[in-house]
């Protein structure tokens, strides 16, 4: 019995991932974060930051939180704050789906939308930061979470690391998406904390500028980023592997038509970093995947043939393939 629904944040479970590596002679498991009653990952993140406010009078009732998300983020706070009965202000821009924006508002959030990117560097993360500063210095009694620097985001993934190492015992290597870098700077933190010799594994998009890559255009939102956070600790990573917007594509299908997981963007980039390094990968090895989000909020992108036609073609080929090595290449737009 859980006294409220944000009790039931965390404590999600690790499933043995058997079929998509038939053959391999380590052991996989997917740490399920889309069911966190937010729908992923982030909602240890907002619940996080937000009791941390409470606690310090930082966030009062009256308080307005605002905060930049192109999605998920968002939607944890907007939990949150209706739980809280807090005033909500998500500043959003044209990646974020229509989905999750109503989402949002079911919640009770309002939207704030950035229809252009930042002049000087052409990105929207850019200028939804912008529009956060400014609406802050304008709505009375504002408090910025700021994810992408807020130390209690990093702090919730203590927790995410400490659940997997409990239940599994042994964890040989890590793969963690980045974004806001919270999750897999949380995680090593605790391992390194611990010495627990866990190989950590940052899954980024090619595009992204968070480990050294040239910025590009990208379609998944949540992951990789324009500007490098200031979560961002290099020291933390044994191994960074960038993936494109197709592979993100490639390892959802494979995923969902393997294991039956629907998971998120990030998650099809996660599994693409094992099959990548799949052959360096020490026998017996205790592997664990970070799945961060529900498949559900991609229905008209990822899962969506039209979608992936319009971009690259028809890819089905690579998904229905059995443990056969594919290279997927960046696509031009």
């Amino acid at each position: 019995m859980h006294p409220n629904i944000l009790s039931r944040i965390g404590g999600t479970p690790l499933i043995q991932l058997s079929r998509i590596f038939r053959g391999a002679d380590f052991h996989l498991y997917a740490k399920l974060e889309s069911l966190n009653p937010g729908g992923s990952i982030k909602d240890r993140a907002a619940i996080s930051i937000i009791r941390q406010g409470l606690a310090t009078g930082e966030i009062k009732p009256d308080t307005v939180i605002i905060e930049s998300s192109s999605g998920n983020m968002g939607i944890g706070l907007a939990q949150v704050c209706a739980y809280h009965r807090l005033r909500f202000i998500c500043v959003i821009d044209p990646k974020t789906t229509a989905n999750n924006i109503a989402l949002l508002k079911a919640y009770g959030a309002e939207v704030d939308y950035v229809s252009e990117p930042d002049p000087q560097t052409g990105e929207y993360l850019q200028a939804r930061i912008s529009r956060v500063r400014e609406l802050c210095e304008t709505v009375p009694n504002s408090y910025w979470p700021d994810q992408y620097s807020n130390a209690y985001n990093q702090r919730a993934h203590l927790e995410t690391m400490r659940e997997i190492v409990e239940e599994l015992g042994r964890v040989d290597y890590l793969f963690c998406a980045t974004s806001t870098c919270g999750t897999v700077s949380g995680c090593a933190a605790y391992a390194r904390a611990h010495g627990l010799g866990t190989k950590i594994v940052a899954v980024d998009a090619v595009g992204s500028v968070i480990f050294g890559g040239k910025p590009a255009k990208r379609l998944i939102p949540g992951h990789g980023a324009a500007v490098r956070p200031k979560l961002y600790q290099p020291e933390l990573v044994d191994r960074s592997v960038h993936l494109t917007d197709m592979e993100c594509v490639v390892g959802c299908r494979r995923l969902v038509r393997e294991e039956a997981i629907m998971a998120g963007g990030s998650s099809g980039a996660v599994i693409m970093a094992v099959e990548h390094l799949k052959d360096e990968i020490e026998p017996g090895s205790n592997c664990v995947a970070i799945l961060a989000d529900r498949g559900e909020r991609y229905l008209d992108t990822i899962y969506s043939d039209r979608w992936v036609e319009h971009y690259w073609g028809d890819l089905s080929h690579l998904w229905e393939t059995r443990g056969e090595r594919e290279t997927c290449v960046t696509a031009t737009f």
